[in-house]
Formats: C-alpha cells, structure tokens, sequence
C-alpha cells in the first residue's frame, strides 16, 4: 500500500510537479506544462492563497512516486456559494485504484476536518483555471489551458463513489470563407443600437485590464462554480497572460464608450510547449520562437457579455470583427471552450459558426 506524504518542501515539491512527466511519457497526446510555471503557481506569490488554503500530497510505493493530489479550501467559494464545499486538484495516479482510494481519502479527511461536506473536483486550483477531467476526445491534444488525463480515472471516480457534478464541453471550429448570413445579420442589430467594437490596446494595458474588470464579474457571475477573481488575481492572469495576448484578437465592445462585451482568443501554444519538454533553457526560447511562427490554431478564452447587453447582437458583432483577424492572421480551428453542458444560448452560437463538439470534461463531486 502507498504511503502518502504532505508535500511540505522544495524536494518533494518539485517530485510533485515531475510526476506527470513520467506517467505520460509514451502518450503522444499530453502537452507537458512549464515546469516554472508549475513552481509559481505552488508559490506564496499567486494571489489565490490570499483567499484559499492547500494541502498537495504524493503517493509513495517502494521509493517511488506513484500519484499525487491538492485539496484546496477556497474560501471565495464557500462565502460567494454560501455553500460547504472543498476542492482536489491535480490529481494524477498509476493503473491502480488503491493508490487513487489513498489520494482521495486523504483530501477527504483534510477537508472534513475543515467543515467541508461536499469534495468537488478536478480544479487546478478553480474554475478561473484549468478543472475537470477529459472525458472524451482522447484522440488529439488539447488545447492551451484546457486539461488532459488517463481514461481510466473516470472509472477510479465512480468507483470511488464521486458523481457527475458538471460536464463541460470543446467545440471545434474549421475556419469557413466566410460567417453564415445569420451571424451578420445579428451583428448589425448591434450596430443600429450603437454598439462598437475595437481591438485591444497594447500601449494602454493597465487601462485595458481595467476595463474587462468591469465586464467580467457581471458577465460570469451566473456561471455555475464561479468565483469573482480579487482584484490582486485578475493583474497576476493579465501579467501572465501579456506575453501570450495578440492585441489583434482582443476585443472589447461598447455602448456610449461604456464596456459591454469582452473577447479574447489565444494561440494554442500547446502546440509550441508540445516541443519543449516543460523547460525554457537552454534552447527552449529559440524552439519557441521558432514554433510560435506555425501555430494554426487559436482557443477562444474569453467571452461575455453584460447583464442587460445579452440577446443584442453583441456576441455576434465581436464574432464578426474576430473573423477577420483570424483570416488575417492565417490560422485554421479555433476551439470554444469551456462550455458548460447546460448554457445553450453559448453552444448554438457555436453550433451557428459550424462547430462540432468535439471533446467532453467532467468534473466530480461526492459528500464527505
């Protein structure tokens, strides 16, 4: 049976982040995640532990790991859910259900000693990042953000006795020649109410990060497992985000130079760190570069829209002035994600664009 140890120092820390490279070295399918960037967000840095407290765990068998785990209290949660629910995360483990039983009983016990009566999960460490698990469409990579798993943690999930708590959903869409009619007839509904939309504005970012502030928490804060980020979180993503954010695919949209939508589209960059090996240096920046060039698909991050802006043509006209930049730019797919299973008004939108479900998450739960 597996001894499982609190992860409480650098050593076993890193053990921690290395784990995954081991049990997906032969799956031509898992994109591995920079390990630095693993390092920063276990750091004191990250802004969600202002809020959240965790507790990551391994699994060891015959000096070896074999697993690992976070439980995570995220007090944002219970206050703005009003509801006693903790979390695990990045749970990872060998073919062997004994060793998840381990995993999930110690987070189990840790939570229940918090008060918690109901463990939820995968969440890395919210739904404001990576969460769930993949459930279908095992037969690509996925894209930037978006997780990928063993199939059989599925079965260690119910056998377990966690239920389906949410399943979430990946449309893919083939770049057509040009947007069905509907989609520019409803953009110019938008127009008539004096709806504009212009790019992001690199030169202004502070300013522009302030503006999806003003958007976000109205545009999300119905989302079933939301949690408003702090003002603190929302400057460490865009800071993190910066790099990565091509101004040409960063929309805002206005009502009176007052913002009421916001969407970002993203390169996959997994197609990059696919080639990197979860390391930057040596030769890692140069691999990047290079392969930045030849990226041919995009992940539709972001997407929201005001109370009292919905069912206006707003998303239609970010979609429309989104079109042109992805043709410009010469890129093939773009993916929208996540969905959840039940917003349909966001799953035809993507169906009216020709796009095609193509992989499924869940996400788990079970009373402690």
């Amino acid at each position: 049976m597996a001894d499982i140890l609190h992860v409480k120092d650098k050593k076993s820390l890193d053990a921690f982040i290395d784990f995954p490279f081991r049990l997906y070295r032969d799956d031509p399918n898992w994109v591995a995640p920079l390990r630095s960037d693993m390092k920063k967000q276990f750091s004191s840095k990250n802004p969600f532990f202002n809020h959240a407290e965790i507790a990551p765990f391994i699994a060891i068998e015959h000096g070896d790991i074999v697993g690992r785990i976070v439980a995570i209290l995220n007090k944002r949660h219970i206050e703005f859910h009003k509801e006693d629910v903790g979390f695990f995360g990045f749970f990872e483990s060998i073919d062997d259900f004994e060793v998840a039983k381990g995993l999930l009983d110690k987070v189990r016990q840790w939570l229940g000693d918090r008060g918690m009566a109901v463990m939820r999960g995968p969440m890395n460490f919210s739904t404001n990042e990576e969460c769930a698990f993949l459930l279908e469409g095992f037969d690509s990579p996925c894209m930037l953000m978006m997780p990928y798993n063993k199939r059989y943690y599925h079965g260690f999930m119910e056998r377990y006795g966690l239920r389906k708590a949410k399943d979430l959903y990946a449309y893919i869409i083939n770049i057509p020649d040009t947007l069905p009619e509907k989609a520019y007839r409803v953009a110019s509904i938008a127009e008539r109410q004096g709806i504009k939309v212009r790019s992001l504005d690199m030169k202004n970012f502070s300013r522009e990060m302030a503006v999806f502030k003003r958007v976000y928490n109205s545009a999300w804060e119905k989302n079933w497992g939301f949690v408003p980020m702090t003002e603190e979180e929302i400057d460490h993503m865009a800071k993190e985000l910066k790099p990565v954010i091509v101004p040409e695919l960063a929309f805002i949209a206005e009502a009176d130079e007052e913002p009421v939508g916001f969407m970002m589209l993203l390169p996959d960059l997994n197609q990059v760190l696919k080639r990197l090996d979860g390391r930057l240096f040596p030769f890692g920046i140069v691999k990047a570069l290079w392969y930045s060039r030849r990226i041919t698909d995009l992940r539709l991050l972001l997407l929201g829209i005001r109370q009292g802006f919905r069912k206006r043509g707003v998303d239609a006209l970010l979609f429309r002035e989104g079109f042109k930049a992805v043709k410009e730019g010469g890129y093939k797919r773009v993916e929208f994600s996540w969905i959840l299973e039940d917003n349909y008004p966001v799953q035809r939108l993507a169906e009216m664009m020709d796009g095609r479900l193509y992989k499924k998450y869940r996400i788990y739960e079970a009373d402690i």
